[in-house]
């Protein structure tokens, strides 16, 4: 389902980006969120077509397993008390690891969901990068970029990316769990991420050995397992970088 806020973009003011929001990697509730995504190149591809292309030659150099797929890019971004608004492109796959590697990070904004699983047991459940993936190793929720076919009546429907990376990754359906009430936020290093809370009437166990289970026979074979974070120690895992704030948070505050 769409977050639909009927925001005015005459009113946001896109000019300083992440003024007035509030500190990086802490959580913070917001009222919604509309992403609306534009026709014609993101001004990044366009900018820097030629350094894009000789990145992506190193990146797939070291891994050559690496798909320059389609994803949503965002070009400005505003939060208010209505929630966040942003205005995006879809780009290559290809620009997205070129501006991720860049030091300020700037010209784009990068837009992604969480959905934060939560087992029966307290304990939330997350995935481990397969090697071959652009982050091995490393372990966060089952989750990915905003796709062309997460695109609905030109604005990104922010559920359905949700239910789709978890179902593709784990199996799991979010059908079944029980959907935590509104929507958070939390952003470092011009990337914004989204939450939403689901709980599933399984212990974390149950829920690996289901994501188990499905990685038998998934398609695409992206993960290399599951885990069951308990705490919010840093070190437990080899976390990405957007995961800390949000444990930190869950077992912190949510989970107190």
């Amino acid at each position: 389902m769409k977050t639909n806020l009927n925001m005015n973009f005459t009113n946001a003011n896109f000019s300083d980006d992440f003024a007035g929001w509030p500190p990086s990697a802490t959580v913070f509730p917001i009222a919604g969120v509309d992403l609306r995504v534009l026709p014609g190149p993101h001004p990044l591809v366009a900018a820097e077509e030629a350094a894009i292309r000789e990145n992506w030659a190193r990146e797939t150099a070291a891994n050559p397993a690496l798909f320059d797929g389609r994803m949503v890019f965002q070009r400005l971004i505003s939060l208010s008390e209505d929630g966040i608004v942003g205005e995006g492109h879809v780009i290559p796959f290809s620009a997205f690891m070129w501006w991720r590697r860049q030091p300020q990070r700037q010209g784009g904004i990068h837009v992604f969901a969480y959905p934060v699983l939560e087992s029966s047991d307290g304990a939330l459940v997350a995935i481990r990068m397969g090697a071959h993936t652009a982050n091995p190793g490393q372990v966060y929720f089952a989750a990915g970029s905003l796709e062309p076919e997460d695109i609905v009546d030109n604005s990104c429907d922010i559920e359905a990316n949700m239910r789709r990376e978890v179902h593709e990754e784990t199996g799991l359906d979010l059908a079944d769990a029980a959907a935590g009430q509104g929507l958070f936020a939390t952003h470092n290093k011009r990337t914004v991420t989204l939450l939403r809370l689901f709980r599933f009437e399984m212990t974390a166990d149950e829920m690996i050995e289901q994501i188990e289970r499905h990685m038998l026979v998934a398609d695409d074979q992206e993960i290399a397992g599951a885990v069951a974070i308990r705490s919010a120690d840093p070190s437990a895992y080899p976390y990405n970088i957007a995961m800390l704030p949000v444990i930190d948070w869950y077992f912190g505050k949510a989970g107190a």
